[in-house]
């Protein structure tokens, strides 16, 4: 349990947005914690030190972190102390729906404000649309409407930062032509295996954060297994999950890798106080570019009807 100390070794344990608040460099993801996720947000704050947590409204589980924030709460960490993000679902990315979500996330999470309300992603599917949807469940998304919304939750002190999730660099230039306030943050699949190169870049031109979500790929493309990482990884006496980690760290990204088991929680956050040296770095950096793991081709993709009939349309041909 190094954690706490080992955040203070004169290394940066968290970025600043441009609104001026900070963001944790390392958060708890929680896609497809189930039922273990109360226990797991409550362990990786008051024992592992994590102080940012990553959850949306899709994941059907934000009760459960709401629980496991009270009991962290409970036990003395300031709400203040903490970096909570959520994300607004594809069905609610109508103008007159986007408050009224936040409120339903704010109620299950049992908090009185978000530091960080992203779009999950920039489409807008019908209520109960299905998975890959039917003709006529991807509607029409008016992007700029709902972002008016989002703007005005940060005016009435509701969310303190808003961004978004899966954008391309196409979605991207077009939400900061119209944007009064622009993202903060655009957080998106990354990792040695798909490190997203053009999305990046236009963040960085921008000053929009990037956080990296999947930092060790997924079971179809598990980083922690790749030869290169486990070389890296035996080198420098770490595992290949805090190599990963480490990796997106010093690529100047967030990153909120997921678990459910308590020493694997504890063991991602033990990356402060180390580099991975510049050549084992760029070595890294090498390994192809495989696929993404994350495509939404099974959100969003109707092969027949459309109107996006393959995953390279929904990311706007820029794979």
């Amino acid at each position: 349990m190094a954690s706490a100390q080992a955040m203070g070794q004169g290394e940066q344990d968290h970025f600043v947005l441009k609104s001026g608040h900070t963001i944790p460099a390392v958060g708890l993801g929680t896609w497809r914690a189930g039922s273990d996720t109360a226990h797991s947000v409550q362990t990786a704050i008051t024992e592992a030190g994590y102080r940012h947590v990553d959850t949306a409204a899709q994941y059907g589980i934000e009760k459960e972190v709401g629980r496991g924030l009270k009991a962290a709460m409970e036990s003395g960490i300031n709400r203040k102390d903490l970096f909570v993000t959520s994300k607004l679902w594809c069905t609610e990315l109508a103008p007159d729906k986007v408050r009224p979500a936040l409120q339903k996330t704010l109620k299950d999470l049992q908090l009185d404000y978000l530091d960080l309300y992203l779009i999950h992603w920039p489409f807008r599917l019908k209520d109960g649309a299905h998975m890959p949807p039917e003709a006529g469940e991807v509607l029409e998304f008016d992007m700029e409407g709902a972002w008016r919304e989002m703007e005005c939750l940060v005016k009435d002190g509701l969310v303190k930062d808003i961004g978004v999730c899966n954008y391309t660099v196409t979605k991207l230039n077009r939400l900061l032509r119209s944007a009064n306030v622009p993202p903060a943050v655009c957080q998106m699949e990354m990792h040695p295996g798909w490190k997203n190169d053009k999305i990046f870049e236009a963040c960085k031109k921008h000053g929009i954060h990037v956080t990296a979500y999947s930092p060790l790929g997924s079971s179809e493309m598990n980083l922690a297994h790749d030869p290169v990482v486990e070389k890296v990884a035996n080198k420098l006496n770490k595992t290949p999950g805090q190599v990963l980690i480490k990796w997106a760290l010093q690529r100047g990204t967030s990153v909120i890798p997921k678990s459910t088991k308590d020493e694997r929680i504890k063991e991602n956050i033990q990356v402060f106080g180390w580099e991975i040296p510049e050549e084992d770095f760029k070595v890294l950096c090498s390994i192809k570019d495989e696929k993404r793991v994350l495509t939404g081709e099974e959100l969003f993709v109707n092969k027949i009807h459309g109107p996006y009939k393959s995953a390279s349309e929904v990311w706007d041909h820029e794979d």
